[in-house]
């Protein structure tokens, strides 16, 4: 067996911290990017309508330019082209607790929700270099296995249609 060397696929990320949404109407957006190629995805964020898709928008231009500079740095070569949305994730912040007044005098409690948006781009590798690597690897030899069909077995008749199948035959044996 030829043994390949996996490249380690490389990630950039991108945060944006303490962001004044619920992480679930964050997560709305985020799941609209996930698993894109980074051009389709910043054209399906930068025309959402909703009010969190500017930030969502930033933090993944920001992945996108950390993945520019990281490569330039470290020398690696990586092609922006091929970039996709790894993961795209909301997690939840802390809680700002607020008061609203209430009738007769009384107050009413409620919490404001902070997000912590990340969003991670990683380098799709092309199908030609797969495509490569199972040529290069010997098929093992193949077995011949003979699967039985399964069989379907026969569907049980209701009790009514089984006591009258029965009748109708004693009546004919009685001919």
């Amino acid at each position: 067996m030829a043994k390949v060397a996996a490249e380690k696929i490389k990630e950039f990320r991108a945060e944006a911290k303490f962001q004044r949404t619920s992480p679930q109407k964050a997560k709305l957006v985020l799941d609209l990017i996930k698993g894109l190629r980074v051009e389709q995805a910043i054209n399906t964020v930068h025309f959402s309508t909703k009010r969190i898709a500017p930030v969502v928008e930033k933090v993944l231009r920001s992945a996108i330019q950390n993945a520019n500079y990281v490569s330039q740095e470290q020398g690696l070569d990586v092609d922006v082209d091929n970039l996709y949305v790894k993961t795209a994730v909301a997690n939840e912040g802390p809680r700002m607790k607020r008061i609203r007044p209430a009738p007769m005098g009384r107050a009413f409690r409620y919490q404001r929700r902070l997000a912590h948006i990340i969003v991670t781009v990683a380098e799709k590798k092309p199908a030609t270099s797969a495509r490569a690597v199972v040529e290069e690897t010997p098929a093992p030899a193949a077995k011949k296995t003979t699967k039985k069909a399964a069989t379907k077995t026969a569907a049980k008749k209701p009790a009514v249609k089984r006591a009258a199948a029965k009748k109708t035959a004693t009546k004919k044996a009685a001919k």
